[in-house]
């Protein structure tokens, strides 16, 4: 039950149009994106460097859909906030990330990605944070269709399995979904991440 919400909710976003300031891949759909070079490509799994990102992120409370769509709303609510106050956090971005960290609990989050050269704020939303993540090695399964939990648990375990098989070593208790299509695309680009 880890895993499933990340692949359900992570492609419920709105679709919006935004600039490149790197050549981002296709599924990307001409929005902003984080930065990555592939170092491996095997049929199984996929490496990527990632250079160093910001996020924004929330807590979710749990797997249901309403409380991702209220994770949701909280984002969009400190992003207008911020318009408000005089900086822009771009929403025209791809992808959402749903992050499972099992620890003693488990910790589930909605992360958004914010571009370069975005001015950070001081925030004064403590259900909001301005996440700054180092550059890094991620392996990545990718797979298609429709959202679903069911597929989202599938290949998180799949992905694992792969990563086990070819002796990669990995975090084990965190996991990320990402989504780059609205829930009413007729096509979905799904990715399954797990960092080093």
């Amino acid at each position: 039950m880890a895993q499933p919400l990340f692949m359900l909710v992570s492609f419920v976003l709105v679709s919006f149009c935004g600039g490149q300031d790197w050549t981002a891949p296709d599924f990307c759909h001409q929005q902003q994106c984080p930065q990555y070079s592939v170092v491996e490509t095997n049929q199984d799994f996929e490496t990527r460097l990632y250079v160093s990102t910001e996020w924004i992120t929330t807590k979710l409370e749990s797997d249901k859909v309403a409380d991702f769509m209220a994770a949701c709303s909280r984002l969009t609510d400190y992003c207008k906030r911020q318009s408000d106050a005089g900086y822009k956090i771009p929403v025209d971005t791809w992808p959402v990330l749903i992050t499972i960290t099992d620890n003693a609990t488990q910790d589930l989050s909605v992360s958004w990605f914010v571009p370069p050269n975005t001015t950070k704020p001081e925030n004064t939303d403590p259900s909001v944070t301005w996440q700054s993540r180092p550059e890094g090695t991620v392996y990545v399964r990718v797979f298609d269709g429709p959202p679903s939990i069911k597929d989202g648990q599938e290949n998180a375990r799949m992905l694992r399995e792969a990563l086990v098989q070819a002796g990669k070593t990995f975090n084990p208790n965190t996991c990320s979904g990402a989504g780059y299509d609205p829930i009413f695309s007729v096509t979905h680009h799904n990715e399954i991440w797990i960092w080093i």
